[in-house]
């Protein structure tokens, strides 16, 4: 069984192009929805960052504050840091755990994470594709799904990876600044491929 990493830049088309996948009888394991389930109410990582922050850092429900986290740790990088030394380690156990041979079939699963090449979570894929698109689309994008302002999404974007290395990383690229059916057609290709290489 082989994992591969699917990665991209925020406002990339990352949910699109792994629905594809799904559509093709693909499992896969969301790192951003790891990274929310680690956080939910009564998890030691929870009580963890309500004591470094604070209990504001907690809506009324008991939940974490993602919108004002994200602003603390944007403006400060030492919070950043601290908040990944806590997060990235729990992340990772946790994806290991739903990656395992015993939650899918096919002879590949996928492990979507906009940062798989910013944290250690490549050394747990056998090969990595990039969604691309160019960075004005990007920005268009995550405004419009967001509603971000452009200085966020900018600022965001520049916490990532620069485009040009995360490309440069890749053992495959899928262009999703392309017609629907076009990239369909680029996900059925590289599945083929895939499974091709695994025989």
């Amino acid at each position: 069984m082989a994992i591969v990493g699917l990665t991209g830049g925020i406002g990339s088309g990352k949910s699109t192009v792994v629905r594809m996948f799904g559509d093709l009888g693909i499992h896969w394991v969301d790192a951003d929805d790891v990274a929310r389930e680690v956080v939910e109410p009564g998890t030691p990582a929870l009580k963890a960052i309500a004591e470094h922050f604070g209990p504001e850092i907690l809506t009324r429900d008991g939940a974490l504050d993602r919108a004002r986290l994200r602003t603390i740790v944007f403006d400060a990088p030492e919070e950043r840091a601290w908040l990944e030394a806590l997060l990235h380690p729990i992340i990772r156990e946790e994806l290991i755990r739903q990656l395992k041979p015993d939650n899918y079939t096919q002879p590949y699963a996928l492990l979507v994470s906009p940062l798989l090449f910013e944290t250690d979570q490549h050394q747990l894929v056998d090969r990595a594709v990039v969604i691309d698109v160019p960075v004005d689309v990007q920005i268009e994008r995550t405004m419009s799904r967001d509603t971000n302002s452009r200085e966020q999404v900018e600022r965001i974007i520049a916490a990532q990876m620069p485009r040009e290395q995360r490309l440069a990383k890749a053992d495959a690229i899928i262009d999703n600044n392309r017609p629907i059916d076009d990239v369909e057609r680029q996900v059925r290709d590289l599945h083929k491929r895939i499974l091709v290489d695994l025989v």
